[in-house]
């Protein structure tokens, strides 16, 4: 099979399926047959993992669940991923500022 490139230099093309005497395919195949879900499972029920886990609540569940429910941003209002950014932020720092606020208040 020969063809034509955009200068009109004729090009050979390597590639020839009605020479090829076997189907060239690749086979993608699970090496467990577990989900993700029964690995992350596993995951978390290993001591480690409960570790890790129970961290997540004094971190950063709380920040999401002060903005979500308390500031009631449910769904962001604005379109576009410099707008959304903008917008979290905000939040994010109204969120900082009343830590600080309630810092300055307990000292």
């Amino acid at each position: 099979m020969s063809k034509r490139s955009g200068d009109g230099a004729i090009q050979v093309c390597r590639r020839k399926p009605d020479t090829t005497k076997t189907r060239q395919v690749a086979v993608l195949t699970r090496r467990s047959s577990d989900t993700h879900t029964q690995n992350m499972r596993a995951r978390i029920d290993s001591a480690l993992g409960r570790e890790e886990y129970g961290r997540r609540f004094a971190t950063v569940e709380p920040v999401f669940g002060n903005i979500r429910h308390n500031k009631r941003l449910n769904r962001f209002t604005l379109r576009g991923r410099h707008k959304v950014d903008g917008q979290w932020k905000l939040f994010a720092l109204v969120h900082n500022i009343e830590k600080w606020v309630k810092l300055r208040k307990a000292t």
